[in-house]
Protein backbone atom coordinates (compact mmCIF):
# COMPACT_ATOMS: atom_id res chain seq x y z
CA UNK A 1 0.00 0.00 0.00
CA UNK A 2 2.63 2.21 0.53
CA UNK A 3 4.45 1.18 -2.54
CA UNK A 4 1.19 2.13 -4.54
CA UNK A 5 0.72 5.75 -2.63
CA UNK A 6 4.30 6.59 -3.40
CA UNK A 7 3.82 5.85 -6.92
CA UNK A 8 0.81 7.70 -7.15
CA UNK A 9 2.39 11.02 -5.57
CA UNK A 10 5.06 10.33 -8.04
CA UNK A 11 2.09 10.08 -10.95
CA UNK A 12 0.43 13.24 -10.11
CA UNK A 13 1.37 15.90 -12.60
CA UNK A 14 3.12 19.02 -11.63
CA UNK A 15 1.11 22.66 -12.36
CA UNK A 16 3.62 24.28 -15.21
CA UNK A 17 1.71 27.11 -16.17
CA UNK A 18 2.94 30.13 -13.71
CA UNK A 19 4.45 27.72 -10.75
CA UNK A 20 6.72 24.84 -10.11
CA UNK A 21 4.73 22.83 -7.88
CA UNK A 22 1.73 23.87 -5.18
CA UNK A 23 2.54 26.17 -2.55
CA UNK A 24 5.27 27.82 -4.23
CA UNK A 25 5.67 31.27 -5.94
CA UNK A 26 3.95 31.77 -8.83
CA UNK A 27 6.59 32.40 -11.39
CA UNK A 28 6.16 32.97 -15.28
CA UNK A 29 8.17 30.91 -17.90
CA UNK A 30 9.01 32.53 -20.75
CA UNK A 31 7.87 31.08 -23.62
CA UNK A 32 10.78 30.15 -26.89
CA UNK A 33 8.31 30.35 -29.42
CA UNK A 34 6.34 33.51 -30.44
CA UNK A 35 4.53 34.19 -33.64
CA UNK A 36 3.70 37.46 -34.95
CA UNK A 37 0.68 36.55 -36.84
CA UNK A 38 1.15 40.06 -38.60
CA UNK A 39 4.00 39.73 -40.14
CA UNK A 40 2.71 37.08 -42.03
CA UNK A 41 -0.36 39.54 -43.44
CA UNK A 42 1.49 41.54 -45.28
CA UNK A 43 3.36 38.79 -47.27
CA UNK A 44 7.23 40.12 -47.50
CA UNK A 45 8.07 37.40 -50.96
CA UNK A 46 7.59 39.35 -54.31
CA UNK A 47 4.13 38.08 -55.31
CA UNK A 48 2.68 40.99 -56.96
CA UNK A 49 3.19 41.97 -60.71
CA UNK A 50 4.92 45.21 -61.33
CA UNK A 51 3.09 48.38 -61.90
CA UNK A 52 2.94 50.51 -64.64
CA UNK A 53 4.50 52.96 -62.82
CA UNK A 54 7.88 50.37 -61.54
CA UNK A 55 7.64 49.54 -65.54
CA UNK A 56 8.38 52.86 -66.18
CA UNK A 57 10.75 53.94 -63.56
CA UNK A 58 12.78 50.73 -65.02
CA UNK A 59 12.79 51.49 -68.05
CA UNK A 60 14.16 54.86 -67.62
CA UNK A 61 17.13 53.38 -65.94
CA UNK A 62 17.15 51.09 -69.18
CA UNK A 63 15.87 48.04 -67.50
CA UNK A 64 13.90 46.27 -70.21
CA UNK A 65 13.83 42.72 -72.07
CA UNK A 66 16.18 42.78 -74.78
CA UNK A 67 17.67 40.13 -75.87
CA UNK A 68 21.23 40.75 -77.75
CA UNK A 69 20.82 37.07 -79.77
CA UNK A 70 17.74 38.68 -81.54
CA UNK A 71 19.44 41.28 -82.66
CA UNK A 72 22.72 39.67 -83.86
CA UNK A 73 20.38 37.18 -86.05
CA UNK A 74 18.61 39.80 -87.73
CA UNK A 75 21.90 41.60 -88.35
CA UNK A 76 23.17 38.76 -89.44
CA UNK A 77 20.42 37.66 -91.88
CA UNK A 78 19.92 41.28 -93.28
CA UNK A 79 24.58 41.10 -93.76
CA UNK A 80 24.24 38.21 -95.73
CA UNK A 81 21.40 38.74 -97.56
CA UNK A 82 22.50 42.09 -98.85
CA UNK A 83 25.70 39.95 -99.83
CA UNK A 84 24.04 37.59 -101.53
CA UNK A 85 22.30 39.94 -103.58
CA UNK A 86 25.25 42.38 -104.33
CA UNK A 87 27.45 39.48 -105.06
CA UNK A 88 27.94 40.14 -108.66
CA UNK A 89 28.55 43.37 -107.87
CA UNK A 90 30.70 43.60 -105.49
CA UNK A 91 33.09 41.11 -107.05
CA UNK A 92 32.70 43.26 -110.15
CA UNK A 93 34.63 46.35 -108.71
CA UNK A 94 36.94 44.74 -106.19
CA UNK A 95 38.06 42.70 -109.55
CA UNK A 96 37.99 45.75 -112.00
CA UNK A 97 39.96 47.88 -109.14
CA UNK A 98 42.62 45.23 -108.81
CA UNK A 99 43.16 44.85 -112.23
CA UNK A 100 43.96 48.59 -112.64
CA UNK A 101 46.27 49.07 -109.56
CA UNK A 102 48.31 45.67 -110.62
CA UNK A 103 48.26 47.60 -114.37
CA UNK A 104 49.89 50.60 -112.91
CA UNK A 105 52.06 49.50 -110.56
CA UNK A 106 55.42 50.20 -112.78
CA UNK A 107 54.71 53.46 -112.91
CA UNK A 108 57.21 55.42 -109.78
CA UNK A 109 55.82 55.99 -106.36
CA UNK A 110 55.07 59.91 -106.06
CA UNK A 111 52.63 61.57 -103.90
CA UNK A 112 49.89 61.83 -106.41
CA UNK A 113 50.10 58.56 -107.00
CA UNK A 114 49.84 57.21 -103.48
CA UNK A 115 46.80 60.25 -103.59
CA UNK A 116 45.21 58.64 -106.38
CA UNK A 117 45.47 55.27 -104.88
CA UNK A 118 43.77 55.94 -101.59
CA UNK A 119 40.79 57.93 -103.04
CA UNK A 120 40.37 55.01 -105.24
CA UNK A 121 40.17 52.49 -102.19
CA UNK A 122 37.78 55.12 -100.76
CA UNK A 123 35.67 54.97 -103.74
CA UNK A 124 35.64 51.24 -103.67
CA UNK A 125 34.38 50.81 -100.16
CA UNK A 126 32.29 53.03 -100.74
CA UNK A 127 30.15 51.40 -103.62
CA UNK A 128 30.89 48.39 -102.08
CA UNK A 129 30.98 48.21 -98.05
CA UNK A 130 28.55 51.36 -97.47
CA UNK A 131 25.09 49.90 -99.19
CA UNK A 132 25.65 46.25 -96.70
CA UNK A 133 26.43 48.68 -93.36
CA UNK A 134 23.41 50.84 -93.98
CA UNK A 135 21.40 47.84 -94.61
CA UNK A 136 22.69 46.27 -90.71
CA UNK A 137 22.39 49.71 -89.62
CA UNK A 138 18.53 49.88 -91.11
CA UNK A 139 17.48 46.76 -89.53
CA UNK A 140 19.62 46.63 -86.03
CA UNK A 141 17.47 49.63 -84.98
CA UNK A 142 14.36 48.26 -86.42
CA UNK A 143 15.03 44.97 -84.18
CA UNK A 144 15.97 47.89 -80.88
CA UNK A 145 13.02 49.65 -81.52
CA UNK A 146 10.77 46.92 -81.65
CA UNK A 147 12.12 45.36 -78.75
CA UNK A 148 12.61 48.21 -76.46
CA UNK A 149 10.68 50.47 -78.27
CA UNK A 150 11.57 54.04 -78.80
CA UNK A 151 14.11 54.77 -75.92
CA UNK A 152 16.99 57.18 -75.09
CA UNK A 153 18.33 57.29 -71.85
CA UNK A 154 21.73 57.84 -70.31
CA UNK A 155 21.25 56.93 -66.87
CA UNK A 156 23.34 53.70 -67.39
CA UNK A 157 26.06 55.49 -68.90
CA UNK A 158 26.45 57.48 -65.39
CA UNK A 159 29.43 57.31 -63.15
CA UNK A 160 28.93 55.38 -59.81
CA UNK A 161 30.93 54.59 -57.61
CA UNK A 162 29.40 51.40 -56.59
CA UNK A 163 30.58 50.13 -60.18
CA UNK A 164 34.27 50.01 -59.28
CA UNK A 165 33.59 48.11 -55.91
CA UNK A 166 35.42 45.11 -56.32
CA UNK A 167 33.12 42.98 -53.89
CA UNK A 168 30.15 44.01 -56.11
CA UNK A 169 32.18 43.62 -59.38
CA UNK A 170 32.66 39.94 -58.24
CA UNK A 171 28.99 39.71 -56.65
CA UNK A 172 28.03 40.53 -60.62
CA UNK A 173 30.70 38.25 -62.18
CA UNK A 174 29.37 34.91 -60.06
CA UNK A 175 25.56 35.97 -59.77
CA UNK A 176 23.02 33.84 -60.63
CA UNK A 177 22.20 35.93 -64.11
CA UNK A 178 25.96 35.67 -64.75
CA UNK A 179 25.58 31.96 -64.65
CA UNK A 180 22.46 31.41 -67.03
CA UNK A 181 24.27 33.68 -69.23
CA UNK A 182 27.69 31.39 -69.46
CA UNK A 183 25.20 28.75 -69.96
CA UNK A 184 23.30 30.12 -72.89
CA UNK A 185 26.68 31.18 -74.76
CA UNK A 186 27.92 27.18 -74.28
CA UNK A 187 24.71 26.28 -75.44
CA UNK A 188 24.44 28.21 -78.46
CA UNK A 189 28.51 27.35 -78.99
CA UNK A 190 27.11 23.75 -78.41
CA UNK A 191 23.88 23.66 -81.56
CA UNK A 192 25.96 26.29 -83.55
CA UNK A 193 28.72 23.72 -84.06
CA UNK A 194 26.31 20.92 -84.40
CA UNK A 195 24.83 22.29 -87.33
CA UNK A 196 28.10 23.64 -88.78
CA UNK A 197 29.49 20.05 -88.50
CA UNK A 198 26.45 18.52 -90.08
CA UNK A 199 26.80 20.72 -93.36
CA UNK A 200 30.42 21.16 -93.51
CA UNK A 201 31.04 17.61 -93.42
CA UNK A 202 29.38 16.82 -96.51
CA UNK A 203 31.31 20.10 -98.53
CA UNK A 204 34.97 19.22 -97.15
CA UNK A 205 35.15 16.19 -99.13
CA UNK A 206 35.00 18.97 -102.17
CA UNK A 207 37.54 21.10 -101.34
CA UNK A 208 40.17 19.34 -103.43
CA UNK A 209 38.35 19.84 -106.69
CA UNK A 210 38.76 23.78 -106.02
CA UNK A 211 42.87 23.08 -107.83
CA UNK A 212 40.64 22.11 -110.99
CA UNK A 213 38.58 25.54 -111.18
CA UNK A 214 39.44 28.74 -112.25
CA UNK A 215 39.60 31.92 -110.22
CA UNK A 216 35.62 32.90 -110.86
CA UNK A 217 34.13 29.23 -110.70
CA UNK A 218 36.54 28.88 -107.41
CA UNK A 219 34.67 32.00 -106.25
CA UNK A 220 31.36 31.31 -106.90
CA UNK A 221 31.25 27.97 -105.59
CA UNK A 222 32.69 29.02 -102.67
CA UNK A 223 30.29 31.38 -102.35
CA UNK A 224 27.38 29.41 -102.59
CA UNK A 225 29.13 27.20 -99.78
CA UNK A 226 29.58 30.10 -97.48
CA UNK A 227 26.45 31.76 -97.90
CA UNK A 228 24.38 28.19 -97.82
CA UNK A 229 26.21 27.37 -94.14
CA UNK A 230 25.61 31.14 -93.27
CA UNK A 231 21.63 31.04 -93.82
CA UNK A 232 21.80 27.80 -91.98
CA UNK A 233 23.77 29.14 -89.14
CA UNK A 234 21.51 32.22 -89.12
CA UNK A 235 18.44 30.43 -89.01
CA UNK A 236 19.63 28.86 -85.86
CA UNK A 237 20.60 31.62 -84.17
CA UNK A 238 17.17 33.35 -85.24
CA UNK A 239 15.25 30.75 -82.90
CA UNK A 240 17.72 30.95 -80.36
CA UNK A 241 17.40 34.70 -80.36
CA UNK A 242 13.41 34.31 -80.35
CA UNK A 243 13.53 31.85 -77.24
CA UNK A 244 16.05 34.18 -75.14
CA UNK A 245 13.50 37.11 -76.35
CA UNK A 246 10.99 35.01 -74.06
CA UNK A 247 13.22 34.62 -71.50
CA UNK A 248 14.72 38.20 -71.01
CA UNK A 249 10.96 39.36 -71.03
CA UNK A 250 10.10 37.09 -68.20
CA UNK A 251 13.18 37.51 -66.14
CA UNK A 252 12.73 41.47 -66.12
CA UNK A 253 8.82 40.83 -64.97
CA UNK A 254 10.66 38.24 -62.11
CA UNK A 255 13.51 41.10 -61.17
CA UNK A 256 10.66 44.13 -61.10
CA UNK A 257 8.40 42.05 -58.64
CA UNK A 258 6.74 43.59 -55.95
CA UNK A 259 5.75 42.88 -52.26
CA UNK A 260 2.07 43.95 -51.19
CA UNK A 261 3.79 46.80 -48.92
CA UNK A 262 5.26 48.40 -52.13
CA UNK A 263 2.51 48.42 -54.01
CA UNK A 264 0.80 49.98 -51.19
CA UNK A 265 3.84 52.48 -50.73
CA UNK A 266 3.69 53.28 -54.42
CA UNK A 267 -0.37 54.11 -54.58
CA UNK A 268 0.40 56.15 -51.69
CA UNK A 269 3.15 58.15 -53.40
CA UNK A 270 0.74 58.41 -57.19
CA UNK A 271 -2.86 58.46 -55.74
CA UNK A 272 -1.82 60.14 -52.36
CA UNK A 273 -2.77 59.07 -48.80
CA UNK A 274 -5.90 57.48 -48.57
CA UNK A 275 -6.15 59.83 -45.01
CA UNK A 276 -5.23 62.94 -47.14
CA UNK A 277 -7.83 62.02 -50.07
CA UNK A 278 -10.28 61.55 -47.71
CA UNK A 279 -9.91 64.49 -45.90
CA UNK A 280 -9.92 66.66 -49.39
CA UNK A 281 -13.04 64.70 -50.28
CA UNK A 282 -14.62 65.82 -46.46
CA UNK A 283 -13.63 69.48 -47.35
CA UNK A 284 -15.61 69.12 -51.15
CA UNK A 285 -18.07 67.87 -49.56
CA UNK A 286 -18.53 70.83 -47.03
CA UNK A 287 -17.89 73.39 -49.66
CA UNK A 288 -20.56 72.15 -51.48
CA UNK A 289 -23.13 71.77 -49.24
CA UNK A 290 -22.63 75.21 -48.15
CA UNK A 291 -23.19 76.42 -51.92
CA UNK A 292 -26.13 74.33 -51.58
CA UNK A 293 -27.44 76.04 -48.56
CA UNK A 294 -26.41 79.45 -49.99
CA UNK A 295 -29.44 78.65 -52.75
CA UNK A 296 -32.12 77.73 -50.48
CA UNK A 297 -33.17 81.67 -49.80
CA UNK A 298 -33.70 81.81 -53.48
CA UNK A 299 -36.47 79.02 -53.76
CA UNK A 300 -40.06 79.19 -53.76
CA UNK A 301 -41.17 76.55 -52.24
CA UNK A 302 -39.71 73.16 -49.73
CA UNK A 303 -41.77 70.02 -49.96
CA UNK A 304 -41.14 67.59 -46.86
CA UNK A 305 -41.45 64.08 -45.88
CA UNK A 306 -41.95 65.98 -43.20
CA UNK A 307 -39.20 65.11 -40.71
CA UNK A 308 -36.50 63.00 -43.17
CA UNK A 309 -36.34 64.80 -46.78
CA UNK A 310 -36.78 68.60 -47.92
CA UNK A 311 -36.47 69.47 -51.40
CA UNK A 312 -36.04 73.06 -52.50
CA UNK A 313 -37.71 74.08 -55.70
CA UNK A 314 -37.46 77.56 -57.84
CA UNK A 315 -39.32 78.69 -60.63
CA UNK A 316 -39.14 81.51 -62.50
CA UNK A 317 -41.08 83.06 -65.93
CA UNK A 318 -38.44 81.32 -68.68
CA UNK A 319 -38.08 77.80 -66.95
CA UNK A 320 -38.82 74.55 -68.79
CA UNK A 321 -39.76 73.03 -65.46
CA UNK A 322 -38.97 74.07 -62.02
CA UNK A 323 -35.24 73.85 -60.62
CA UNK A 324 -34.13 71.80 -57.40
CA UNK A 325 -31.89 73.70 -55.94
CA UNK A 326 -31.42 71.83 -52.76
CA UNK A 327 -32.41 68.59 -51.03
CA UNK A 328 -31.21 66.54 -48.20
CA UNK A 329 -32.39 63.90 -45.74
CA UNK A 330 -32.16 63.92 -41.71
CA UNK A 331 -30.20 66.77 -39.87
CA UNK A 332 -29.60 68.63 -43.99
CA UNK A 333 -33.54 68.35 -44.50
CA UNK A 334 -34.30 70.41 -40.70
CA UNK A 335 -31.27 72.47 -41.82
CA UNK A 336 -32.69 72.97 -45.30
CA UNK A 337 -36.57 74.03 -43.44
CA UNK A 338 -34.50 76.02 -40.52
CA UNK A 339 -33.31 78.43 -43.59
CA UNK A 340 -36.34 78.72 -45.29
CA UNK A 341 -37.95 79.47 -42.11
CA UNK A 342 -35.91 82.20 -41.61
CA UNK A 343 -36.53 83.65 -44.99
CA UNK A 344 -40.00 83.16 -44.78
CA UNK A 345 -40.21 80.58 -47.64
CA UNK A 346 -43.30 78.35 -47.71
CA UNK A 347 -43.09 74.89 -46.54
CA UNK A 348 -45.33 72.23 -47.96
CA UNK A 349 -45.60 68.64 -46.88
CA UNK A 350 -46.44 65.92 -49.51
CA UNK A 351 -44.27 63.16 -48.80
CA UNK A 352 -45.40 60.67 -52.42
CA UNK A 353 -43.59 64.13 -54.32
CA UNK A 354 -40.69 64.98 -51.82
CA UNK A 355 -39.53 61.37 -51.90
CA UNK A 356 -39.64 61.01 -55.96
CA UNK A 357 -38.03 64.08 -56.14
CA UNK A 358 -35.24 63.12 -53.79
CA UNK A 359 -34.96 60.38 -55.79
CA UNK A 360 -35.17 61.37 -59.08
CA UNK A 361 -34.04 65.17 -59.39
CA UNK A 362 -30.11 66.07 -58.69
CA UNK A 363 -29.28 69.03 -57.25
CA UNK A 364 -29.31 71.78 -60.15
CA UNK A 365 -31.34 69.50 -62.03
CA UNK A 366 -35.02 70.38 -63.09
CA UNK A 367 -38.00 68.23 -62.26
CA UNK A 368 -38.87 65.18 -64.70
CA UNK A 369 -42.03 65.31 -67.13
CA UNK A 370 -44.24 62.61 -64.62
CA UNK A 371 -43.69 65.04 -61.90
CA UNK A 372 -44.97 68.28 -63.90
CA UNK A 373 -48.87 68.17 -62.61
CA UNK A 374 -47.58 67.18 -58.63
CA UNK A 375 -45.08 69.77 -58.63
CA UNK A 376 -47.34 72.05 -60.67
CA UNK A 377 -50.13 72.21 -58.05
CA UNK A 378 -47.61 72.72 -55.07
CA UNK A 379 -46.30 75.88 -57.32
CA UNK A 380 -50.01 77.11 -57.80
CA UNK A 381 -50.52 76.51 -53.85
CA UNK A 382 -47.73 78.55 -52.60
CA UNK A 383 -48.67 81.23 -55.17
CA UNK A 384 -52.50 81.64 -54.12
CA UNK A 385 -50.71 81.86 -50.42
CA UNK A 386 -48.30 84.78 -51.59
CA UNK A 387 -51.28 86.64 -53.26
CA UNK A 388 -53.13 86.32 -49.99
CA UNK A 389 -50.06 87.79 -48.00
CA UNK A 390 -49.69 90.55 -50.52
CA UNK A 391 -53.48 91.46 -50.85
Amino acid sequence: MKCMRRLQSRSKPLEVEGTREKGEERKEIPSPFIFDLQRFAEGGDKTEEPTAKKRSDARKKGQVARSQELNTAFVLLMGFLILRILWEYIYVNIAEYTTYLYSHLSQSVTTEGISELFIGIMILLAKTVLPVMFAILIIGLAVNIYQVGFMLTTEPLEFKLDKLNPINGFGRIFSKRSLIELFKSIFKIIIIGYFLWLYLKDQIPLLPQFIFFDLPHSLATAADIIFTMAFQVVGVIMVLGAADYAYQKWQTTQDLMMTKQEVKDEYKQTEGDPQIKSKIKQKQRQMAMQRMMSEVPKADVIVTNPTHLAVALKYSKGMVAPVVVAKGQDLVAERIKQIAREHHIIIVENKPVARALYQAVEVGGVVPAELYQAVAEIIAYVYRIKHRRTA
